[in-house]
């Protein structure tokens, strides 16, 4: 992909004061703008679908505060083994019957063993022969993990930084911002696909989440996918607590993340089956047009296949 969009070049230096300046703006007019610049850079009226399968959930040694599947929290949610190569391709075959175009797969890992390598790079390519674009989060990669996974046939993979550098430490502590970031950059030398984004409700503020956005518009490439997560409290997790998220400031967030990004797909990710079909719908004129499709995004509820296609009929969207 280019560097350079239809109205000139992607800029790379944004700074704190001006992302936060872009997200007070008026709504009516950071809308304007984010719908104007994603017209100019895709088609309006398309969204592109992706299903997400746990391969491997629970007993994850990490302690991000959001996360049911961690070994550190109470939530209910008990270590598996891996899923069978089987079972993986089932669930993309349905998937695929059901619209999606891009297959990702997410394993409750630190880091993947050496063990466990194998067994992931068949499923990428079994996935992959079956037309679908692939994409894998498994936490932590080493260049050759990440050059590994390209040579299997993977397209995409998942690593998000969450939130800002600065309130990262309150949300995880065996993990650092910095060991994301090396991650990304062993994924951008093997040559693949970045999806990064973050999560909002965590009880971060605006500046913070300005900050997350400062970190991924500042990349030396913007990544090719930028899913932004509303928290699903969780029982047992740290963060089940947390406060209602302002709709209209997540809203704000999928804008202003389209204006600084422009040739990124913005997607809708956890937390969609919450909000109401009114919010979705301005989402979407905010410059969102990727969304996670299916009934559950690793152990957490999402919207039901049925009602997303409704919804995209309502509004108009063609699904891709």
């Amino acid at each position: 992909m280019s560097d350079m969009s239809p109205v000139g070049a992607l800029r790379h230096d944004w700074s704190q004061d001006e992302i936060e300046a872009l997200i007070a703006r008026p709504f009516n007019d950071l809308l304007f703008e984010a719908q104007t610049i994603h017209r100019q850079n895709f088609d309006a009226n398309r969204v592109q679908l992706s299903s997400l399968m746990s391969i491997k959930t629970g007993g994850c040694s990490e302690d991000c505060s959001y996360c049911p599947q961690s070994a550190h929290h109470q939530a209910g949610v008990t270590a598996q083994k891996m899923s069978g190569l089987d079972e993986v391709l089932a669930g993309a075959r349905a998937a695929r019957a059901a619209g999606a175009s891009r297959y990702c797969m997410g394993a409750a890992w630190r880091q993947p063993h050496e063990r466990d390598m194998a067994a992931v790079e068949a499923m990428v390519r079994e996935v992959k022969a079956l037309g679908m674009e692939t994409c894998m989060t498994l936490g932590m990669l080493s260049q050759d993990q990440a050059c590994r996974l390209r040579d299997a046939g993977l397209d995409y993979y998942n690593h998000n930084i969450d939130t800002s550098q600065e309130f990262y430490g309150q949300i995880i502590t065996t993990r650092t911002y910095q060991d994301r970031l090396e991650t990304l950059e062993h994924v951008r030398q093997a040559g693949l696909k970045v999806c990064c984004g973050g999560i909002v409700g965590l009880g971060e503020s605006r500046a913070d989440r300005a900050g997350m956005l400062l970190t991924l518009a500042n990349l030396p490439r913007h990544p090719e996918s930028v899913p932004i997560n509303m928290l699903v409290r969780v029982e047992g997790t740290p963060l089940a607590q947390e406060e209602d998220f302002d709709g209209l400031e997540f809203v704000r967030t999928i804008a202003a993340a389209r204006i600084l990004m422009p040739r990124s797909y913005i997607r809708l990710s956890a937390g969609r089956e919450a909000m109401s079909e009114e919010a979705q719908a301005l989402c979407f004129l905010a410059g969102a047009n990727s969304c996670f499709y299916g009934e559950k995004l690793l152990t957490t509820g999402n919207p039901q296949a049925e009602a997303d296609r409704r919804l995209f009929e309502r509004l108009g969207l063609t699904p891709a």
